[in-house]
């Protein structure tokens, strides 16, 4: 499927070490030529860490896409009545803006331009990375596991054994999982051994 011309919404949130695996998906999109719109959580906007600064990252982000950032939430609401995106990715996605995602509170840039895109019946495509995926936070992940017109980045237990509630998107296959959101199915199978080290021999 060809993405050029689609509208993509890239809303990052404050998954910080994740950034640098989410700027090489970020330019595939671009290199198929979709209009990549990039949108930050405030925690993004105004947060350093050992990972990079915050200003840095918003830098990066411009200049991958061409695009200035959208920093506010009504800069973000009229992706849904006057500027429709094709699809909404979420990449990362913390399991606080998750539980927040499923329980319908909207407080950020990139929450707001989720549900534009939902209220439009457009897809929303989620790229989870949380620690507790299979503990308090598996009852939010299910409830949007179960909700129409959203999709996952398939994702697995990154460290099951030190971390056994953390579950991370593999980020590799955004660009499929874009497609297939854009089709209105879901990339299978979504739960897959991630990495392949950490599977059982």
């Amino acid at each position: 499927m060809s993405l050029a011309g689609k509208r993509i919404g890239f809303g990052l949130t404050g998954s910080h070490h994740t950034h640098s695996q989410v700027f090489p998906q970020i330019e595939k999109l671009m290199s198929e030529q979709a209009e990549v719109i990039p949108i930050v959580s405030y925690t993004v906007q105004n947060t350093d860490t050992k990972f990079g600064r915050a200003t840095d990252h918003i830098e990066k982000l411009e200049n991958i896409t061409g695009k200035k950032v959208v920093r506010t939430i009504p800069d973000a609401e009229p992706f849904g009545p006057r500027t429709p995106l094709d699809c909404m990715v979420i990449a990362p996605l913390t399991g606080n803006s998750l539980s927040k995602l499923a329980n319908a509170l909207t407080d950020n840039p990139v929450l707001m331009a989720a549900k534009s895109t939902l209220r439009n019946q457009r897809p929303v495509l989620l790229g989870v990375t949380t620690n507790d995926a299979l503990g308090l936070n598996g009852s939010n992940l299910m409830k949007l596991m179960n909700s129409k017109n959203i999709y996952f980045i398939p994702f697995g237990q990154d460290d099951p054994f030190n971390k056994p509630n953390s579950m991370t998107a593999k980020l590799d296959y955004l660009l499929e999982s874009v497609e297939s959101a854009l089709k209105g199915k879901q990339l299978q199978p979504i739960i897959i051994p991630y990495p392949p080290e950490n599977m059982l021999k």
